[in-house]
C-alpha cells in the first residue's frame, strides 16, 4: 500500500506563509531545504498545487513532480497536471511502481488530502518566525488525531515534528 505524508514548513503561529501569493518558501531555514530535498527524493513522487509550483517554477531534480491544475499540460518539461481525487491518483502512482507520496502543499492540497483521509504522516518543521496572519495549514476544518512520533533539532531554533495521524 502507498504511503502519502504531508511535508511543511510552519512559523511558530502556525503559518505555511506569510500572504498567498509570496514565494511560500523563502522565509525556511537552510535546514528545512534540506530537510525537504532529502525527505521528497526519498519518496521520489511531490505533489502539490498549482500555486506552489508557481514558486518553484521547474521540476525538481530527483523526483517526479505532479500538479493539481485545471488544465491538461503546464508545459513545464518532466512535470504532469492532474485532476484525479486523492485517492486515484495515489492509486495510480502505486501502479506506476511508487512506494511512498510527498504532498508539499499549498492549504488546498493539504486540505484536499487530509479530507480523503490518505495522509498517515506529518512532517511539520517549526520556523522561529511570527506573522501574525497569513496561509494557514489548511482552509478547511480537519478532524484527525496526531501522535507525536519523533521530534528533532535540525539547528539551534528550528525544530522538526514527525507525526502518526489517525482519521
Amino acid at each position: 500500500m502507498i504511503r502519502a505524508f504531508l511535508i511543511a514548513a510552519v512559523t511558530a503561529d502556525g503559518f505555511i506563509a506569510p500572504e498567498s501569493g509570496g514565494i511560500s518558501t523563502a522565509w525556511t531555514s537552510k535546514e528545512d531545504h534540506a530537510f525537504f530535498v532529502a525527505r521528497t527524493k526519498a519518496a521520489g513522487v511531490m505533489v502539490m498545487g498549482e500555486k506552489t509550483f508557481q514558486t518553484i517554477g521547474r521540476a525538481l531534480p530527483g523526483r517526479t513532480t505532479i500538479v493539481y491544475s485545471h488544465k491538461d499540460d503546464l508545459g513545464v518539461p518532466d512535470v504532469e497536471a492532474t485532476k484525479l481525487p486523492p485517492a486515484e491518483l495515489l492509486a495510480e502512482l502505486e501502479r506506476r511502481g511508487f512506494e511512498e507520496v510527498a504532498i508539499c502543499g499549498g492549504a488546498s492540497i493539504y486540505t484536499m488530502f487530509l479530507q480523503a483521509k490518505v495522509i498517515d504522516t506529518i512532517y511539520l518543521t517549526v520556523e522561529p518566525k511570527l506573522f501574525g496572519s497569513g496561509v494557514r495549514l489548511t482552509n478547511e476544518p480537519i478532524e484527525a488525531n496526531l501522535a507525536l512520533v519523533s521530534h528533532t533539532n535540525l539547528s539551534e531554533s528550528v525544530v522538526l515534528l514527525e507525526y502518526k495521524i489517525t482519521y
